[in-house]
């Protein structure tokens, strides 16, 4: 029989439309605005706080929703932004500088629609509000750091070819001097250096007897600068995921520079704290030919250098690296036999190959762990460049018992806290080279609102004029049409907020405003096509058919030509072209499911299997 659904096709259409209206609804819900705190390093937010926070609020008259201790932080909701940064203020003042007051928004879905997994959109930076930060990478460090690897290349490879030398120094920001003894060992050095490093052009120098000059290549150069951004900017990602961050933006801008956007974010505390720490460690070993005494004087073996620990006591550590924090795969806190804090390193294959030749061969000595970072000294160059502070401590020094292969544990640590941040740097990863922060910006939630006001509005006034237009020249049919149109709106929503990687952005809103229309026009289509086959005399029942039949493949040549389109866009686009081209996408296929299978089921519903003489339409 004609324009008849099998009672399965019904169940199928019933349930999508259910699963799709589920995951819709958590977005009329929204979010509070809320603030979050959480300890600096060192501190611990205890679930005694939550009275201390819930009076002071009181004490100053602003209302809350909620005050909930989660995940190590205390999170307080609140009914408008303007109690939310009042609140941020007092409680910020109340506390001091161990905590982080941060402004965040909190998600209000009802616990119900959370144990199915339903959870709102996730919104961009130009709907949510959130940080922006423009990071410049300190390029005359990483160069620094690729040199003094270069001198310690240097020493190892001359050393096996038991070739002699006097000095071997850093000679500017891209050279190494190599001092020999002799013609004989300058040629023999200068013949296996060039052997083993094309890269590096290898001269005589004209300052220093017996002496030659290695510099990079502008080639490998350019090459490390770029590995030292692209690691970074890899690395930035990995610590944007441990803040746990929606949706966060990190790419890359010119030649040094990377910009991170995190959404969602209203403090920029907590956030430059974890992106802008160059935190990592390097195993040493201890000098045991030094005298501490002489040492306190200035005066150490050669090749060794002197570090403190921050109690202020001098260790006496071999410049040699034995290992660095490029070789860490894996960190973890937790505590030892007796309760102190450590953390638990895992290395990589190559790392775990040193530590174990290292080990071996000197059971009975001290290893030293030195904790790197650098900070902002709050001061900047001529060309506006921020200044920054090495800072370095000697975290322990443990008596090497025996053997260590690729895990082992570090302690010395203050904290479980402190144990817990450093586990969360080194689990990232160790930055290439330093980074400074040259611009930040806070994107407030209430420019958001506005923004998603404004695009609403767009969505609901473009939604009323075609759907007028449809009820009024199709009639019954152009009412089915717009039942259609709401429902594929409400799929669009329910897709986007169950697919983990999608952000809903303003292009977005504007990928949705033009799926409405695509969608209008399938349905005219196929209205058209069944005027048609009324006017060639078919009965209501062949028409309905027919028009169905006839349309379809125009309408699936149309949009799978945009869909393909659409999926170029977010291949070779990025940030506001992907969001335009997520919802296309998404838009195109729900209108298509709609206009196609959904009218269809309904038109079947009114008219299918009935003796009609005439069709609203």
């Amino acid at each position: 029989m004609l324009n008849r659904y099998p009672l399965w096709k019904y169940i199928m259409i019933v349930f999508t439309l259910i699963i799709g209206a589920l995951y819709a609804f958590p977005n009329i819900y929204g979010e509070d605005p809320a603030i979050q705190i959480t300890g600096v390093r060192g501190a611990q937010v205890e679930t005694t706080m939550l009275d201390t926070v819930t009076d002071k609020l009181e004490e100053n008259g602003l209302s809350f929703k909620n005050v909930a201790y989660e995940n190590n932080a205390i999170l307080v909701r609140f009914n408008d932004t303007d109690t939310q940064i009042s609140a941020r203020d007092i409680i910020n003042e109340s506390l001091g500088k161990e905590y982080i007051v941060a402004l965040n928004l909190a998600a209000s879905t009802p616990d119900w629609l959370e144990s199915i997994g339903a959870a709102p959109m996730k919104l961009g930076l130009d709907l949510r509000g959130g940080v922006h930060f423009l990071m410049e990478v300190d390029m005359d460090s990483a160069m620094e750091k690729l040199i003094g690897q270069q001198e310690d290349t240097f020493r190892t490879e001359l050393r096996e070819q038991k070739i002699r030398y006097r000095a071997i120094r850093k000679l500017g920001k891209d050279g190494v001097e190599v001092v020999l003894r002799n013609d004989e060992q300058l040629e023999q050095a200068k013949k296996e250096l060039s052997s083993r490093h094309p890269d590096m052009i290898i001269i005589d120098s004209s300052a220093t007897s017996y002496a030659l000059v290695a510099r990079f290549t502008d080639a490998r150069l350019q090459e490390m600068r770029n590995y030292a951004v692209e690691q970074n900017i890899t690395i930035l990602r990995n610590r944007v995921n441990e803040l746990g961050v929606a949706e966060p933006l990190v790419q890359r801008q010119g030649a040094s520079r990377i910009v991170v956007e995190l959404p969602g974010v209203q403090d920029t505390a907590r956030a430059k704290e974890i992106l802008g720490a160059t935190a990592t460690l390097e195993f040493r070993e201890v000098d045991d030919r030094a005298d501490l005494v002489a040492a306190a004087s200035g005066r150490v073996p050669p090749g060794s250098e002197i570090k403190l620990d921050r109690n202020g006591r001098i260790a006496v550590v071999k410049k040699r690296v034995i290992l660095g924090g490029s070789s860490i795969t894996d960190a973890s806190s937790s505590a030892d036999e007796y309760g102190r804090p450590q953390v638990n390193i895992s290395l990589d294959s190559e790392g775990g190959s040193k530590m174990t030749a290292f080990s071996k061969k000197n059971i009975g000595k001290l290893m030293a762990t030195i904790f790197t970072e650098y900070k902002d000294s709050g001061k900047r160059t001529p060309e506006g460049k921020v200044v920054l502070i090495k800072h370095e401590e000697v975290i322990n020094q443990a008596t090497i018992q025996s053997a260590l292969g690729r895990n082992f544990r570090i302690t010395g640590i203050d904290s479980q806290a402190e144990a817990h941040n450093l586990a969360l740097l080194l689990r990232a990863g160790a930055l290439i080279a330093p980074i400074s922060i040259v611009e930040e910006r806070t994107i407030g939630p209430s420019m958001g609102q506005q923004n998603i006001d404004m695009g609403i509005q767009a969505c609901v006034w473009g939604m009323v004029a075609v759907m007028l237009f449809t009820l009024f020249y199709y009639r019954t049919f152009g009412l089915i049409a717009n039942i259609a149109l709401v429902t594929n709106l409400v799929l669009i929503i329910g897709v986007m907020s169950m697919i983990p990687g999608a952000t809903m952005t303003l292009p977005g809103i504007a990928g949705i405003v033009l799926t409405v229309g695509m969608a209008v026009d399938a349905n005219v289509l196929i209205f058209e096509r069944i005027r048609e086959e009324l006017r060639d005399g078919k009965n209501p029942q062949q028409a309905i058919h027919q028009g169905y039949a006839n349309a379809f493949s125009t309408i699936a040549d149309a949009n799978i030509t945009t869909l393909i389109t659409a999926i170029i866009l977010f291949a070779v686009g990025t940030g506001a072209i992907k969001g335009f081209a997520v919802t296309l996408s998404i838009g195109i296929l729900t209108s298509m499911f709609t206009a196609i299978v959904g009218t269809r089921a309904i038109v079947n519903l009114a008219y299918g299997g009935k003796r009609i003489k005439k069709l609203s339409i």
